[in-house]
């Protein structure tokens, strides 16, 4: 299997038919599933259905990260809504595996994805939406190079209750030297 993107702890991988349970199994975590604006169970069914009509399309980049010593799949970053257009699309991550958590393995996941993702995909701008109480991720995401670019009063409603957003963004670094 090729590795995309190697770092010291880890390495991203192309998401794979054989990642399917994996996948499942970690969003339906509920230290995983409450970080995510989309809270509803996944299904073996649903994420089939995901590579069909986002992945193998290319309208989603997902990749798998890896422990590099041991090769287990703890993980998953990707790419959603590219747009080719204005050259920029969203970023998301979670990591899955319980014993996987607190080693640094976000930060190094998000430097190796947006890597991939300004200098494979072209993307001039990668964003992503973060609950504003998720401080420790806030920190994962400005240690992997993103900026708080707004913060969105009562943005989502999940089963009734309205929760504040950052949005949070990065420029590719080449470009964002260019402009200055």
């Amino acid at each position: 299997m090729e590795k995309q993107r190697i770092g010291e702890k880890i390495y991203l991988r192309m998401m794979e038919d054989k990642d399917i349970e994996d996948v499942v199994n970690w969003r339906n975590n509920k230290r995983v599933q409450s970080r995510f604006i989309y809270q509803e169970p996944f299904t073996i069914e649903g994420q089939k259905a995901w590579i069909e009509n986002m992945i193998k399309p290319g309208k989603v980049v997902q990749f798998i990260i890896c422990e590099k010593d041991t090769d287990k799949s703890v993980g998953c970053v990707y790419f959603r809504d590219i747009d080719k257009t204005h050259r920029k699309a969203e970023y998301g991550i979670f990591i899955g595996d319980d014993g996987a958590v607190g080693k640094g393995y976000g930060t190094e996941a998000c430097k190796l994805a947006c890597d991939y993702g300004f200098h494979e995909m072209a993307l001039h701008r990668i964003f992503l939406r973060v609950f504003a109480d998720n401080a420790q991720a806030m920190k994962s995401y400005e240690n992997g190079g993103f900026e708080k670019e707004a913060y969105l009063h009562d943005d989502v409603c999940i089963r009734g209750k309205f929760y504040d957003i950052v949005l949070m963004g990065q420029i590719n670094p080449a470009e964002r030297e260019q402009k200055q």
